[in-house]
């Protein structure tokens, strides 16, 4: 929203609040796995799709499974992004970690 210029003297200038994300359950998320190479010069991701929450829990979530499968990737925009073709490990880790996880391609 746009800041406009106001001569009354009880302006009160709206506070730039956002509202806080509230995560689900782990039992309560479905996840989805993709492999993706579209805009990566060739290389294989996997993505996760489908998570609700904040961006701290999805960080979490994300350094989690990078250290579990032992590779890099990143964590943003609701989607967890790992290198490499992990689908299988990644499926398996989401499904152990309570989280309603399935392959999409």
């Amino acid at each position: 929203m746009p800041l406009v210029y106001s001569t009354n003297p009880d302006f009160n200038l709206p506070s730039g609040e956002e509202r806080k994300v509230e995560t689900l359950p782990p039992s309560k998320q479905k996840l989805t796995v993709y492999l993706d190479r579209r805009n990566r010069g060739g290389k294989t991701v996997t993505l996760v799709k489908g998570f609700i929450g904040s961006e701290e829990d999805l960080a979490e979530l994300g350094r989690t499974l990078k250290s579990r499968c032992g590779t890099g990737g990143s964590a943003k925009d609701g989607e967890i992004l790992i290198q490499g073709d992990c689908r299988d490990k990644v499926t398996t880790l989401l499904t152990g970690m309570g989280y309603a996880a399935k392959r999409g391609n």
